[in-house]
């Protein structure tokens, strides 16, 4: 069996490392070795690596396997390649494959390597102001992905050439392996070492994408972002993930809404909260005034008599509804300001109000109150 170099230390990664840690890893090591690109010696030979270590960590069940035997073709510390003998007449033939079904050598169906997959998805955050979010635009992103290699259409095969079928598991992907227990004789399927588990086995492999039939690439495309999405929206495009597997569609790609607060409003849903300060004599006498929406300034009437924290509602002043018909509402809540400071005219009318309402207020004294006092020392 070909000795496996360590995919972990090929990627520069712990093995710990989350999914997304490996993809960066690989995305920037097969770009720095890839030939189109580098033409040092011994670059093609790092890509190829790469790309071999990028395959099993990206794949669970070899992942899996290289973690707990050091390989991605079997179970090299127990039995290694035992194929027969030692244990294997142990208490008769009565125990002779006794726990085939158990480890999936007996009858039991495999995935077909050849089937076609549908590609990975792809996320992407697309940041928006907050009156973006609110009536929507249309704009293009670009982001990189995989795709199928256009020179060999994806098979990973050199021009003119196609995959041929492993003759080992005859294009299954798996192998009967038998080891010996004391038990008698196990027979486990595994994944087939030659062409790990695909099936087929390229012996001329495509110049551009070095066997993989991906290829990577910068991908732009058209985003309609309707009115009215919010904060931690996400929003599906299909086909527009990485390419698939044998023939397989793209997956798709998902983007999620980074959604910036409004310095003057606030939103909940179709919903839009506005702080409209008024001042004393606006909500004793009564005003019409200008009230700020998303939609631009209109007139609203001020009542007289209006209390702080008084809400008017603005109908159809809102956000659309993302999905349904129409659009929310406004909701204007008034603030009445008091002045912090005061003329002599101005206190001296206060005052004049507050006793034709029969209230006594001991407010600061005025200059003649004090000269006042002063005199009868």
């Amino acid at each position: 069996m070909a000795e496996i170099r360590d995919p972990y230390e090929t990627l520069g990664v712990s093995k710990d490392a989350s999914a997304a840690e490996i993809k960066k890893a690989y995305r920037r090591l097969s770009k720095k070795y890839h030939p189109d690109l580098n033409k040092e010696p011994g670059a093609e030979a790092k890509f190829k690596e790469v790309n071999e270590a990028y395959e099993i960590l990206s794949n669970p069940q070899k992942k899996a396997q290289f973690d707990q035997y050091g390989s991605t073709g079997g179970q090299q510390g127990f039995g290694g390649n035992y194929q027969s003998g030692g244990f294997g007449d142990f208490g008769g033939s009565g125990f002779e494959d006794i726990f085939s079904s158990f480890f999936g050598g007996g009858g039991g169906s495999s995935r077909n390597p050849n089937a076609p997959r549908q590609g990975r998805d792809l996320q992407y955050e697309m940041d928006l102001t907050f009156e973006e979010a609110v009536f929507g635009k249309k704009t293009s992103i670009q982001y990189t992905r995989e795709a199928l290699c256009k020179t060999c259409g994806g098979s990973g095969a050199k021009k003119g050439t196609s995959p041929e079928t492993c003759s080992h598991c005859g294009g299954s992907g798996y192998m009967r392996v038998k080891r010996a227990t004391p038990l008698g004789q196990v027979v486990t399927q595994q994944e087939c070492e030659y062409c790990q588990g695909k099936g087929k086995i390229i012996k001329e492999k495509c110049s551009t994408c070095h066997g993989s039939g991906h290829v990577q690439e910068k991908h732009e495309v058209e985003v309609s972002i309707p009115a009215g999405v919010e904060d931690g929206n996400q929003m599906r495009l299909q086909g527009q993930g990485e390419a698939g597997e044998n023939g397989g569609p793209y997956g798709d790609l998902y983007i999620v809404f980074n959604v910036a607060s409004s310095d003057i409003f606030k939103r909940d849903g179709a919903k839009i909260y506005f702080n409209l300060p008024i001042s004393f004599v606006q909500a004793a006498l009564g005003d019409e005034v200008d009230v700020k929406t998303v939609h631009g300034d209109v007139k609203m009437k001020i009542p007289a008599g209006t209390q702080t924290g008084t809400v008017f509602r603005l109908r159809g002043k809102g956000a659309p509804y993302l999905r349904g018909k129409g659009t929310g509402d406004e909701e204007v809540t008034v603030e009445v300001e008091t002045p912090k400071s005061l003329n002599q005219k101005q206190k001296e009318a206060l005052k004049s109000f507050a006793e034709a309402s029969g209230e006594k207020v001991r407010g600061e004294e005025s200059l003649f109150d004090r000269l006042k006092k002063h005199t009868k020392r």
